[in-house]
């Protein structure tokens, strides 16, 4: 596909807790952008502490989207997140803005980003009839196992919850006898923008440490009482609640841990995110690497974005 790369994109990812937030509003102060946020959990109302959300303050008035976009109990899949972003870029290079993407959800990022088609394969409507009434008399887990038997990794990608996602990678599987999986891999890689992608690392100790420091200050903000009002609500069961900080509050909230055990849990499973997330950038992106540990790069990453993308920032 010979698309135009004509619109420009700033894209800032890394594991969390590495300064993405801070530099992004420098970033778009410099060179007159505005915000999306590429996290998959962020969309969530009433969920600000244990996402990290950006307050007010720290918006400092630079315009933020994709926050605050669902309800808890809503679903939501990377397909739905393509299109709503893909706008948000379109009407903020419309308005002589620069679009920066920021955040931790790789797949979601990249989906955006790369010329990604969610199959309009043509349907079996009799299979799909059947596999919704099998969810609705064996429940949505049995569905989920029949998709991790013939496409693990779809299966790992989509939460139990998502039955219609779930459905249609059954579905794609049955028509084509193609792995959903394995038709994402094959599109990877035609870039649609002018893409300046900047990754932030840190010495892994220090990075940790970070994690562990901000689980401290997530609690001491509220995080309990953020997570006991959805506990309170009866919202399980679904995508926003298996988020890292939720999950593990939960199960003190039902019993099964002490409060000390689940803040631990909480920091030793947001560590292994962090390690995921590095890992997952570094295989599956083309990322220029800025390692912030003795402090902030901003100078250097202004430097670089003007010189990828041919801008001028209003830094003199």
């Amino acid at each position: 596909m010979g698309t135009e790369k004509q619109d420009k994109v700033v894209v800032i990812i890394g594991p969390t807790a590495v300064g993405k937030t801070k530099l992004s509003i420098e970033l778009a102060k410099a060179l007159n952008g505005e915000i999306i946020s590429g996290d998959s959990m962020q969309i969530y109302r009433n969920m600000d502490i244990g996402t990290a959300k950006v307050t007010e303050e720290e918006m400092d008035g630079i315009p933020h989207y994709m926050i605050d976009i669902k309800n808890p109990e809503d679903s939501f899949s990377v397909a739905e997140f393509q299109e709503l972003v893909r706008g948000h870029i379109e009407d903020i290079t419309n308005r002589g803005k620069l679009p920066i993407i920021v955040g931790g959800t790789g797949l979601y990022v990249q989906s955006v980003l790369y010329d990604y088609q969610f199959s309009d394969e043509p349907g079996d409507h009799a299979y799909r009839k059947q596999l919704e009434q099998l969810a609705e008399e064996h429940g949505v887990e049995y569905i989920h196992g029949k998709l991790g038997e013939v496409d693990p990794i779809s299966a790992k990608r989509i939460h139990p919850n998502n039955v219609r996602r779930v459905i249609r990678a059954l579905e794609i599987f049955h028509t084509t006898g193609q792995k959903m999986s394995d038709q994402l891999e094959q599109q990877e890689n035609e870039l649609l923008y002018d893409v300046a992608l900047i990754g932030l690392t840190m010495d892994r100790d220090l990075l940790y440490s970070r994690i562990n420091l901000r689980v401290d200050i997530m609690m001491e903000q509220g995080l309990l009482d953020e997570v006991k009002r959805l506990y309170e609500e009866e919202i399980r069961d679904c995508q926003s609640i298996q988020a890292i900080g939720y999950k593990e509050l939960y199960e003190y909230f039902d019993g099964k841990t002490s409060l000390e055990e689940a803040v631990i849990a909480l920091k030793t499973n947001s560590r292994r995110y962090a390690k995921r997330q590095l890992t997952w950038f570094r295989n599956k992106m083309d990322v220029e690497w800025f390692d912030v540990t003795s402090g902030e790069k901003f100078r250097e990453i202004l430097q670089y974005t003007e010189g990828k993308l041919q801008l001028k920032s209003n830094n003199k």
